[in-house]
């Protein structure tokens, strides 16, 4: 064993012993001291119950019975007469000679000096030359009527013997000596066992943890046998498995970062040699190749300005400003933006949006919202090239729906295509601007109102992502 005085294992050792040790005192104590200084006390008043209870009984029907069985199980001496002589009970009329005789001697002791008391009851120490144990004799009387109609007395005479108490305080603590070394071997076994099932798994958790610490994630923790040390391990493998998943992620975002960052920058640098070289002193060829590096800076600054916006929202540092604005007028102008790009390319982007609703948020993020998800269903829109956007209220909810009739996203996808740079697996994708972080975006901004988000989809037949916002 470790015997860290600091470590759960040796303090939970050590209780055990001391809760061992503390239990031996008591019982020690209390055997032994109390027994010594209160066996008279107790025996005194053990007598006086039963005499009370045997005065209370007098006149049943089964008193004498009462009598017989008390005198064999408390160890007890009962002589009752009345004022006449006659014996109403005692054990002399059950052929019980030797110890009679002995009871009897004594009997007439207590005889005189019930008869010299002034009240009762009365209690007698009869101390005995030959043996080492004294009597205590316990003495009262009460008047009945017989079955005349006469009134006579009753004399109650109880016996009990006390023994030595020193011989069985003996005795005691020669089985207390035998009771304490059994009980201190078995706690201490005890609290060895309890604290190795307790304490191995928390050095295998902390053997566990240094390894997630030196970079190894996926590790598994193993609880052992408690529930709360097994719910901390649980904890940390989720812990664990989440940290493996994430640095994955981190692995993912820098190879896709540094993608799209290197193929504008080298087309940024390959055009501007041209220019240099080539087409420097040809107006339309210069024009051309610098329109191919502003497009190329604009999608660096696009993918920058995604980036940022992502880390803020995830991060809590950017923060929403809400104020009441038209839903429906909003939706207009974000369909009127892509006229142009409708015309050139033959796109469809139709409105449903029958009433004005008004909504308390913030105008710029749901603004936001809604063109990365036209954008998306642009991206992975079928061969009729329409996007449907229907805005309705209900439940004092606004939902949004924007509709597109794809090929669908596979049912094991849709839970990750709301993760950072996650490209669902279809052949079917059109060459649109986009950084692969709209999603998350929509996700983020629209837990930052507190709404809902989903998509329905379904292979080859199309999506639909909506969102959910208070109207309030």
């Amino acid at each position: 064993m470790d015997f860290d005085t600091k470590s759960l294992r040796f303090k939970l050792w050590a209780l055990f012993a001391l809760f061992a040790i503390l239990i031996m005192l008591l019982v020690w104590f209390l055997e032994i001291y109390f027994l010594h200084n209160n066996y008279e006390a107790m025996k005194i008043a053990e007598t006086t119950g039963i005499a009370q209870s045997l005065v209370a009984k007098y006149g049943q029907e089964d008193f004498v019975d009462s009598c017989a069985k008390l005198s064999t199980t408390s160890d007890i001496y009962i002589h009752i007469e009345e004022d006449n002589g006659s014996v109403i009970y005692s054990p002399m009329l059950e052929g019980d000679t030797p110890p009679s005789y002995m009871y009897f001697r004594d009997l007439r002791t207590v005889q005189k000096e019930l008869a010299r008391a002034q009240s009762f009851p009365i209690s007698v120490m009869l101390e005995d030359a030959t043996t080492d144990y004294n009597t205590l004799a316990y003495a009262t009387q009460i008047e009945a009527e017989d079955e005349a109609g006469v009134l006579h007395t009753v004399r109650f005479y109880v016996f009990s013997p006390l023994y030595p108490v020193e011989s069985t305080i003996r005795i005691l603590r020669h089985q207390l000596v035998y009771v304490t070394i059994i009980s201190l071997l078995f706690s201490l076994m005890l609290g060895i066992f309890l604290s190795e099932r307790i304490a191995r798994p928390l050095h295998n958790i902390t053997e566990s943890a240094m390894e997630l610490a030196r970079g190894k994630y996926g590790t598994t923790f193993h609880g052992g046998n408690y529930t709360e040390i097994v719910n901390l391990a649980d904890t940390l493998t989720y812990t664990s498995i989440e940290l493996e998943k994430s640095c994955a992620q981190q692995r993912d975002i820098m190879a896709n970062v540094s993608h799209d960052l290197r193929t504008p920058l080298t087309m940024v640098k390959s055009y501007a040699e041209m220019i240099r070289d080539l087409s420097g002193d040809n107006p339309e060829k210069r024009n051309a190749h610098l329109q191919v590096i502003i497009d190329e800076a604009d999608r660096l600054n696009l993918l920058v300005n995604d980036m940022l916006s992502l880390s803020r929202l995830q991060t809590g540092a950017m923060v929403i400003e809400k104020k009441p604005f038209s839903v429906k007028e909003m939706a207009e102008s974000i369909v009127q933006s892509y006229a142009i790009f409708c015309e050139q390319e033959g796109y469809s982007i139709l409105l449903d949006c029958p009433t004005d609703i008004t909504v308390n948020a913030d105008e710029g993020k749901i603004r936001q919202v809604v063109t990365n998800l036209i954008n998306n269903a642009v991206k992975y829109c079928g061969n009729d090239r329409m996007v449907i956007i229907s805005i309705k209220l209900a439940h004092g909810q606004v939902r949004f729906d924007v509709t597109d009739h794809g090929m669908g996203i596979a049912p094991e996808e849709i839970e990750h295509i709301w993760e950072r740079y996650y490209k669902a697996s279809t052949n079917h994708v059109r060459t649109t601007a986009g950084t692969g972080l709209g999603l998350s975006i929509v996700k983020e901004i629209v837990l930052l109102h507190g709404g809902k988000y989903g998509v329905n989809s379904e292979v080859g037949k199309g999506s639909t992502f909506w969102f959910e916002i208070g109207v309030r």
